[in-house]
């Protein structure tokens, strides 16, 4: 069954059939030639409790959240991080990234980062004299902050995927150190390579600019301190604090910003859906593939041998997070989390690793795939808006790329920089 279910997925993602489809129809052959179990109700079964959770409402509704907010508040967003430190050499690129991790805590999607950040900072950024591959690699780089800072939809696939037995909540939690980490390196990158290229100094700093564009932000800026400081107070649960980032929205959008109209939200009702669609399609489908890998005892037999070559688990870490490499290169990060996350996670727990740290690190070495040759999918997005092409793009982001890398070894061999918030709230 191994065989058939390994080689059937193998081989249709090599001549490019989508994931969901690869893995539904690997487990429904390995189903129907090696199980003893009638095929057909084993696939109903999986597909159909696989979607059916409540909890995988709060997909839709964080999704949509984002789309109604990202329209409305980029700009204000963007105008806010200037005033903070647009005055610093290449102060655009400083701006990129702080606006990335402000914009994170609305959208918590990495591509929609890139599309709604990249739209407006690349061509001003073009417009001043920067390399249109530079501007795009810093979008492209600064957008993995979307799904690292709370709220973030991959962090709630994964805690889904997991069977629910990770806190939402401690994995959105586990995100604050890491990154701020990433947004400062990343600056300073931007900062050193300003110096090499001499990008220019613009304005100075002002403290009233800094209050006018705060007055400006600050609803959005309130939205994931909403969200989060409701699941931890107990006050809602993950889905229903997504009903109530719709509300807020809705609410910022039609009253307070009053740039949200009608006609409008059609269109993100349909890009909700498709987003949706798509998630419970692959969760559906893989249960199939999770069920036969469980009945053939597969996470035990990995553990036996990754503890027959260690017993540390910072080895076990480091392992898994060069084949996360590898599998990020060319797998889309949440059909890989519902692939891997089932299998993995009880290996950790063999390991001794906190569910939170070795979630948070699954997740967070997925994003920066998002931007690691060669089918990085923001790396598309950045190229099609900077209209470059993909090579210059990459020559540009390896810098990003190393330190993003460097940052995720920190969280590996420094466990508490994502538990210990966590932990100081009980999770």
């Amino acid at each position: 069954m191994l065989l058939i279910l390994g080689l059937t997925v193998l081989l249709t993602m090599v001549i490019g059939v989508p994931i969901a489809f690869s893995l539904g129809l690997g487990g429904s052959l390995a189903l129907f030639i090696g199980s003893e179990v009638p095929p057909l109700l084993v696939i109903g079964q999986k597909v159909f409790r696989g979607m059916e959770s409540f909890p995988l409402m709060a997909i839709p509704f964080f999704v949509l959240a984002g789309e109604l907010m990202g329209k409305s508040i980029t700009t204000k967003l963007i105008n806010f991080a200037s005033s903070l430190v647009g005055h610093i050499r290449g102060g655009l690129s400083q701006v990129t990234t702080l606006s990335s991790m402000f914009f994170g805590g609305v959208t918590g999607v990495g591509v929609a980062e890139t599309a709604a950040i990249g739209s407006i900072i690349i061509p001003a950024m073009d417009k001043k004299g920067y390399k249109k591959s530079f501007a795009a690699a810093v979008v492209a780089a600064s957008s993995t902050l979307g799904p690292i800072v709370p709220p973030s939809v991959p962090m709630v696939i994964y805690a889904l995927s997991v069977g629910g037995s990770v806190s939402i909540a401690g994995l959105f939690l586990a995100g604050v150190i890491p990154a701020i980490l990433i947004t400062v390196f990343f600056m300073i990158v931007s900062y050193i390579i300003a110096i090499k290229e001499k990008h220019p100094v613009e304005g100075k700093f002002s403290f009233a600019n800094v209050l006018r564009s705060l007055k400006e932000a600050i609803w959005a800026l309130f939205m994931p301190l909403i969200i989060v400081g409701g699941m931890i107070s107990g006050i809602f649960t993950a889905t229903e604090a997504a009903v109530v980032a719709v509300v807020y929205a809705l609410f910022i959008g039609f009253v307070v910003n009053k740039d949200l109209k009608l006609k409008d939200l059609p269109e993100y009702f349909v890009n909700t859906s498709v987003v949706t669609a798509i998630v419970l399609m692959l969760l559906g489908v893989s249960k199939i593939a999770s069920w036969v890998l469980t009945v053939q005892q597969v996470p035990s037999m990995l553990s036996e041998i990754l503890l027959s070559v260690t017993e540390s688990p910072m080895i076990f870490l480091i392992i898994i997070s060069i084949l996360l490499f590898i599998v990020g290169c060319f797998i889309e990060s949440s059909a890989a989390i519902i692939m891997l996350a089932p299998i993995l996670a009880p290996v950790a727990m063999s390991f001794g690793v906190d569910p939170i740290h070795f979630g948070f690190m699954l997740v967070m070495n997925l994003m920066i795939g998002m931007i690691t040759p060669p089918v990085g999918v923001i790396l598309f997005v950045a190229t099609g808006i900077a209209d470059i092409k993909f090579e210059a793009l990459i020559k540009a982001i390896v810098p990003y790329i190393v330190v993003a890398y460097f940052v995720l070894l920190l969280v590996i061999f420094f466990p508490a920089l994502t538990t210990w918030i966590p932990s100081l709230l009980g999770y």
